[in-house]
């Protein structure tokens, strides 16, 4: 996968928004620090930042960055007592019957799995709420609106209730997704190998909710599907419809970042 730069979607001397390329790291690496990160990319250009949350390597979306001590702690706290809005788009295997679902599963780190995740009575608290986007005949596009914010959440949340994320080897979906899995009589060329039409997480972080650190004002950003996650959806439409495609009309993809201030 090539790696882009993340996109800036807004600025200014308190804070900065991004839309993080899937396949980039958010932070250094603990062992190989040479890896690109989207935080050492953005300092190179507005110097040093502060890391508020973070998104899985294989994770695109919204990623929210202070650029000064006091912001840090504003924005910190808005996410400690969950006055943040978190909007994730996913793609699940298999169809979900649903319409909509709470889930609320405690999650626990897995003991015999060092970073993953697993529902438990024992585990912290962690809220999701799902609503199904569209159904196909193999997978079901979904909007998670995350209460709390543990690891892993929307991807063990998902699996635990029959549908892993389409692209998830760790916790049941397939390792990658291929187009000859739902196109018929697809054919190679002699000597050709398919190439997957997406190899990593079908996760995307949509939106962000939060209250400016130095105004109080409410903000809400927004940032577009990448090309790898408009090309699956296309393609499940388009070789894979259930009817009724969609639940509700969509003229189109979220495709434009948006920023809202009142």
């Amino acid at each position: 996968m090539k790696r882009q730069r993340p996109q800036v979607l807004y600025h200014d001397d308190d804070l900065i928004v991004v839309n993080k390329p899937p396949g980039v790291l958010s932070i250094p690496d603990r062992f190989q620090k040479d890896r690109p990160h989207v935080r050492g990319i953005l300092e190179r250009r507005f110097g040093r930042l502060y890391v508020v949350h973070r998104l899985d390597k294989d994770t695109s979306g919204v990623m929210l960055f202070a650029r000064t001590a006091e912001a840090h702690r504003a924005l910190s706290l808005q996410f400690e007592y969950r006055r943040v809005e978190k909007v994730y788009h996913a793609v699940l295997s298999g169809i979900v019957e649903q319409d909509a679902l709470e889930v609320d599963f405690p999650l626990l780190p897995d003991p015999r799995r060092p970073g993953r995740m697993i529902p438990s009575a024992r585990g912290k608290e962690a809220r999701t709420s799902i609503r199904v986007l569209a159904r196909f005949q193999i997978a079901t596009y979904v909007e998670c609106r995350l209460t709390t914010g543990r690891l892993h959440q929307v991807r063990v949340h998902c699996a635990a209730l029959g549908h892993p994320l389409l692209v998830d080897p760790d916790y049941g979906g397939a390792p990658a997704f291929f187009l000859s899995s739902i196109k018929r009589r697809y054919k190679l060329a002699q000597d050709e190998v398919e190439l997957p039409l997406l190899a990593r997480l079908p996760l995307h972080a949509l939106g962000l909710g939060f209250e400016h650190p130095r105004t109080g004002q409410w903000m809400r950003v927004e940032a577009p599907l990448p090309k790898d996650f408009r090309a699956l959806l296309h393609a499940l439409q388009k070789y894979a419809p259930y009817s009724p495609v969609w639940l509700e009309p969509i003229k189109e993809l979220p495709g434009e970042s948006r920023t809202r201030t009142p």
